[in-house]
């Protein structure tokens, strides 16, 4: 009616709503104020009589098929040389009766998203994993451990080896520890779920530092961005080697190199373009401020350059991993 009122042909605005014509004219007609239609009420010529359905629900909730789907009922009667109803018509009885559901006492696995951790100044968070490194030999790959500092995006440790252990990732984050001077219970640690993170040695060490281990779920990357994002940066410098390494010594001269320029060069685009040691011993603020000066003392050389304000060279005060949702529970953050 509102598309009748105004302007539309009543005929085009039926068609675009799938109607016909002439039950709209009906609806409009004196008396009439709701909908009367009822559809059709003639029974399927091939439906199943009450004692089918009756049979058929009984064989299915029987004691010898309770826990089958009717997929694996409908062969196992007709080995038997039984036929009652195919596989969708006892599916639609069993979901009339809704006991279309998981009926075993076992549940797949759930997996709750991990906890997020705040990061309000260096060594609070770390995230680590292991990435693989190719070498010339076809099959064959070495493994670089590496940790970092979601706070201040600093490489705090790295190593490459030839397998994946978690007795060398325990030596990894003891050294991490050591050379950062971590005291107990201050840093969280945060990887994906695989065997080197979870080993017991692994596990052992984290408790003997003191360090708070912390869990993607299982086959979700994102959960672990920090690091994921970290390795396509390393993966796509223009001098990662294009014919892959030699060996393990080119791989750690290469890796050694790409953490020098990393920590003391690249202006991190996440936090306000300034390097990652930077942040980490402290030195952002005076950075940003200078900049901000800057850019203030240029708007008033030449305001009519200016629609607003200038641009934001605020520090970054927090960093997330991963973030929950409004309406999850509160950020835990860390002590």
């Amino acid at each position: 009616m509102q598309a009748s009122r105004s302007g539309c042909r009543k005929h085009v605005a039926c068609e675009a709503l799938g109607l016909s014509l002439r039950t709209v004219q009906r609806w409009e007609s004196p008396g009439v104020e709701e909908d009367q239609r009822q559809g059709s009420r003639a029974r399927p010529a091939n439906a199943l009589t009450e004692s089918e359905r009756a049979q058929a629900m009984a064989l299915v909730t029987s004691p010898a098929y309770q826990d089958l789907t009717p997929h694996q009922i409908v062969p196992q009667l007709a080995d038997q040389g039984i036929y009652v109803a195919c596989e969708s018509t006892l599916y639609r009885l069993l979901r009339e009766a809704k006991m279309n559901a998981h009926r075993q006492a076992s549940h797949p696995p759930r997996h709750s998203r991990p906890k997020s951790h705040v990061a309000c100044q260096p060594n609070q968070v770390w995230s680590w994993d292991i990435t693989y490194l190719p070498t010339v030999v076809a099959g064959m790959f070495l493994y670089l451990y590496l940790v970092i500092d979601i706070y201040s995006r600093k490489i705090v440790a790295w190593q490459v080896h030839e397998c994946e252990r978690a007795e060398l990732a325990a030596e990894l984050i003891t050294e991490a520890c050591f050379v950062e001077q971590i005291p107990r219970d201050q840093i969280t640690l945060h990887s994906d779920n695989g065997s080197p993170m979870k080993g017991a040695t692994m596990l052992a060490t984290l408790q003997k530092l003191g360090v708070i281990p912390s869990l993607s779920r299982p086959s979700v990357s994102n959960d672990n961005a920090f690091s994921e994002a970290l390795f396509r940066t390393l993966k796509y410098r223009p001098e990662y080697p294009e014919h892959r390494f030699a060996d393990i010594c080119q791989a750690r001269q290469w890796v050694a190199g790409f953490v020098d320029w990393y920590n003391d060069e690249h202006l991190h685009s996440a936090i306000r373009f300034v390097t990652p040691n930077d942040r980490h011993n402290g030195k952002d603020s005076e950075i940003l401020q200078q900049r901000h000066a800057v850019y203030q003392a240029a708007k008033q050389r030449h305001p009519e350059r200016w629609s607003g304000q200038t641009r934001n060279w605020s520090r970054v005060d927090e960093v997330v991993l991963n973030k929950t949702n409004q309406n999850d529970m509160a950020i835990k953050k860390t002590a």
